[in-house]
């Protein structure tokens, strides 16, 4: 919004004139039909031009580049239209009538302030109206015109998208993993993006058949392989969710969202309509689960990674063998939540495990809470034996080294009983690469 005042421009020839102040109003359309029209600096350049030819007391300039579609949405032509109310203009010099409006609300105000004589003179480049029965007329008429263009444009437009998408093509721009081709007979048509779209399915792949978190995605996607878009931006985790939620991937539509219609796309999908069904079971099973049924591992939550102080998680994966049976190995890694470009890398739980127990002796462990868990144990034996053999012998526990208790825990222990004992540990555990360090 820009007003500019300039100086005065006596007219003594003309004496209906003199008393008329105008305000020339300039905007840029942003319709489409409008692309060529002349610019807001040539507009005014031409306009002042006539303001001088004519004699025009012309005392203020507004700018505005907002569109005059719908009515009440152009802050500057509001503005103008106060200040004529309260009598600041009493004419209005512009490039022609449908800059000033091309829907019936503003035009019904405008010709309101003719008829009681706020507004008296309407200048264009090659028109003029004033508050005459015939001038009214013709300016009602170009407006309408301008009005009825702009229906018309609305109307082929939506019957251009309603023929494409029936066709089969996406009027928008396609998402990640198709372009477009430059061509304009072939408007509309989204292809494989060659670069983009084999990791767009890897993205299914691993949520469908891996069970990987979208957010597990997203690190994989961000940190790992640096994977960006066409605009070259990261995707964010939202649009990931919305990646993996879109059906266009495997050759489906709906236009426009929400409507319910559903329209067989002619572009080639990128995966399956059972993978894409896979993926959304997964993901909402991900998101319904509470996070005490979640996976859970012995050393998470428990450990600190010696690079970047981040914590540290884990991931399982599963090989099946040549003669049918299938081994599961457990990776830790840095979260890398402080340090995104964190070099910690991963460590196999086997290896872990047998690096704390060679730290063991140099753990500092609080020995009660051991002790007592020692001599519950014990006693639970104990009773198992009577139980089971029908004996009874005594419970002697002095003898019992606790650090070879814990190493014995840290190798056939359940996973509670992991994270018991490491509850224990008085010492500080880092992970730094594939060592363990205290």
């Amino acid at each position: 919004m820009e007003t500019t005042n300039i100086g005065l421009i006596y007219n003594p020839i003309i004496a209906t004139e003199t008393r008329i102040k105008y305000v020339l109003y300039a905007r840029k359309s942003t319709e489409s039909d409008e692309q060529q029209a002349l610019s807001i600096d040539s507009q005014i350049k031409e306009m002042t031009t006539i303001a001088e030819r004519l004699k025009l007391n012309v005392v203020a300039i507004k700018r505005e580049s907002h569109s005059a579609k719908a009515s009440g949405q152009r802050p500057v032509f509001k503005e103008l239209l106060e200040e004529i109310s309260k009598g600041i203009y009493n004419g209005i010099l512009t490039w022609a009538p449908d800059r000033l409006s091309r829907n019936a609300g503003d035009l019904g105000t405008v010709v309101d302030f003719m008829d009681e004589k706020k507004l008296i003179h309407i200048q264009t480049f090659g028109q003029t109206f004033s508050n005459s029965p015939n001038e009214k007329f013709l300016l009602m008429i170009l407006y309408s015109q301008a009005k009825l263009e702009n229906d018309n444009k609305s109307i082929n437009v939506k019957r251009g998208l309603r023929a494409r998408v029936e066709m089969g093509l996406w009027p928008c721009k396609p998402p990640t993993g198709y372009t477009k081709f430059k061509r304009m007979d072939q408007k509309c048509e989204a292809i494989i993006d060659p670069v983009r779209a084999p990791i767009i399915k890897q993205i299914f792949e691993k949520v469908g058949y891996q069970n990987w978190s979208g957010r597990k995605v997203f690190h994989w996607l961000k940190q790992d392989i640096d994977f960006k878009t066409e605009n070259n931006i990261h995707l964010s985790l939202g649009n990931l969710y919305v990646i993996i939620s879109n059906t266009f991937y495997y050759g489906r539509f709906e236009f426009p969202k929400g409507s319910g219609n559903w329209y067989n796309g002619a572009h080639e999908p990128i995966i399956s309509k059972e993978l894409f069904d896979l993926v959304q079971t997964q993901i909402k099973s991900q998101i319904m689960e509470p996070r005490s049924k979640q996976k859970e591992f012995a050393f998470t939550r428990i450990m600190t990674c010696g690079l970047c102080s981040s914590g540290i998680t884990a991931d399982e994966k599963f090989k099946k063998h040549k003669d049918g049976t299938v081994s599961r190995y457990v990776y830790y890694k840095c979260t890398r939540v402080k340090d995104s470009k964190c070099k910690s890398g991963y460590i196999n739980e086997d290896d872990l495990i047998r690096q704390l127990q060679n730290l063991i002796d140099d753990l500092e462990i609080q020995t009660v809470p051991m002790r007592e868990k020692i001599t519950s144990e014990v006693k639970r034996f104990k009773s198992f034996e009577k139980m089971l053999l029908g004996r009874k012998s005594p419970v002697i526990i002095k003898d019992i080294d606790i650090r070879n208790y814990a190493k014995f825990i840290l190798q056939e222990g359940s996973m509670d009983e992991k994270r018991e004992f490491l509850r224990c540990l008085n010492s500080k555990i880092f992970l730094n690469g594939k060592k363990v360090i205290i």
